[in-house]
């Protein structure tokens, strides 16, 4: 759909606030100003860089308010919010008691498709959206269709809904901040991949958590599509409220019965989208298709394979798709095999319930972990993997919850407790790894932790492991 379509009319002279500056709140005010509306923006803060920023936007005739991110505007209509905005905002409380509505960027994008828009398929969950929805991208692709990975992904949902391109169908990632405030968005098919407790200082609860999740589901067309293996995510969808005829789409690493995708002996099989499905099953991939194939990397396959055959596309396609798809940076990525031990980026690693997939992949492992814990608990995570713990590395600022939780749950294991939060950390953590290690092991940084504490950002962590193993490789060769 291209921006000419896109009317001015109900825009015009409207007073809309944006609330916040960066990678959404920026193009949301642009993309407003330009279709006639009166547009402040309002933030927090007023650094250097939000200076510059409200510079540009002020060059357009776009008014900004630095450090003024609690008051609302006189005569705003409607608020328009970056996802990082808490809704316990001051702003937004404002905006309840006068009765102006908050809609987030993806309900803009979703508010401004025009008509014979391209359908979303949505992939929401703690943690596997962005393998999701590449892959998801990869098999649309293979399939002849035009299509992009858009959203919480990186690419703007705005730019992808109001640009030149035309597009068959989107696969489109959504995290909890961005349904909280898309009331009226509706997919045409969608999946919950996984709940485990995360960001619950922005949602206030693992409840109002969860529920924000569910939106996605809420008018969903063909399929709503749910992990097997997390009831949670089912009892979702048996709560929404979806258009007739919609379908409840299993996905699980086990046999699938009827209405579900699964695995049977190394094959990916859907007995969900064939003409017989109580006694049928269409073969659509091999497990060895996927890369890597890591169990919870395989039902991120599943998942993407759902939503491509809601969508119609054919078994073929589908294998196609895994098989060119190729994952992104520090996502359990092997960095090298030196003297007969693996050494594997998973930074994105960021919290327990995604340390946990990674751990179960591999046996015997050296474990590298810690950085900012973000309230979590990890007893459950240390008990689950304790058998598979060749030994532990820890690093980072809240490594002693780590070590605790070790200490109860797996006294026997080796661990060595780096007291240093400096970046060169990573360096001598590696090369204790590498000590602990036997030919045959897997050294795993899988923190389980956020990285700031350290690093700019997990993949900054990623890297530095990775050129750690590399002068490691070096030094060996």
């Amino acid at each position: 759909m291209g921006s000419r379509e896109v009317s001015n009319q109900d825009w015009q002279g409207k007073h809309v606030t944006v609330a916040g500056l960066g990678v959404s709140g920026i193009p949301a005010a642009k993309v407003l100003h330009g279709l006639g509306a009166v547009v402040t923006v309002v933030n927090d803060g007023g650094d250097e860089r939000s200076r510059t920023q409200a510079a540009e936007l002020e060059a357009q005739g776009i008014a900004v308010r630095l450090g003024d991110g609690a008051t609302l505007p006189e005569s705003t209509e409607l608020i328009v919010t970056t996802p990082g905005w808490q809704p316990d905002k001051p702003l937004f409380t404002a905006a309840a008691e006068a009765g102006v509505p908050v809609w987030g960027d993806v309900e803009l994008a979703w508010r401004l498709r025009g008509p014979g828009a391209a359908p979303w398929l949505a992939v929401t969950g703690t943690n596997g959206k962005t393998t999701t929805v590449r892959m998801l991208a990869s098999i649309l692709q293979a399939a002849g269709l035009r299509t992009a990975a858009v959203g919480n992904i990186g690419v703007s949902l705005l730019d992808a809904v109001l640009g030149d391109e035309e597009y068959d169908v989107l696969a489109v990632e959504l995290s909890s901040y961005q349904l909280h405030w898309a009331p009226s968005l509706r997919a045409h098919s969608a999946v919950v991949l996984n709940l485990a407790p995360d960001h619950l200082d922005w949602h206030g609860s693992m409840a109002a958590y969860v529920a924000d999740k569910g939106r996605i589901y809420e008018g969903n067309q063909v399929a709503c599509v749910y992990n097997a293996a997390d009831p949670a995510t089912e009892d979702l969808v048996r709560e929404a409220d979806v258009e007739e005829g919609c379908r409840a789409i299993g996905f699980t690493l086990n046999t699938p019965g009827p209405s579900q995708l699964g695995v049977v002996d190394g094959i990916l099989v859907d007995r969900a989208f064939v003409a017989n499905r109580q006694k049928q099953a269409q073969e659509l991939a091999e497990v060895k298709d996927i890369d890597p194939p890591a169990p919870h990397n395989v039902a991120n396959a599943l998942a993407a394979a759902a939503l491509a055959r809601a969508f119609g596309v054919e078994p073929a396609a589908v294998r196609d798709g895994l098989r060119a798809f190729r994952p992104d940076p520090h996502r359990i990525e092997r960095v090298a095999n030196i003297a007969g031990v693996a050494y594997v980026d998973d930074s994105k690693a960021t919290n327990t319930h995604a340390a946990e997939a990674s751990l179960a992949a591999y046996d015997p492992i050296v474990w590298i972990a810690g950085g900012l814990a973000k309230g979590a608990t990890f007893d459950e995570l240390v008990t689950g993997a304790a058998g598979r713990l060749r030994g532990v590395v820890l690093i980072g600022r809240d490594r002693e919850l780590i070590r605790e939780a070790l200490t109860r749950h797996a006294p026997e294991v080796p661990v060595v407790d780096l007291d240093r939060t400096d970046t060169g950390a990573m360096s001598e953590a590696v090369r204790e790894a590498a000590r602990l290690a036997r030919p045959g092991d897997t050294v795993l940084m899988a923190p389980a932790c956020a990285s700031m504490d350290m690093f700019v950002n997990y993949n900054k962590r990623g890297e530095a492991f990775a050129d750690a193993v590399r002068a490691l490789a070096a030094e060996s060769a």
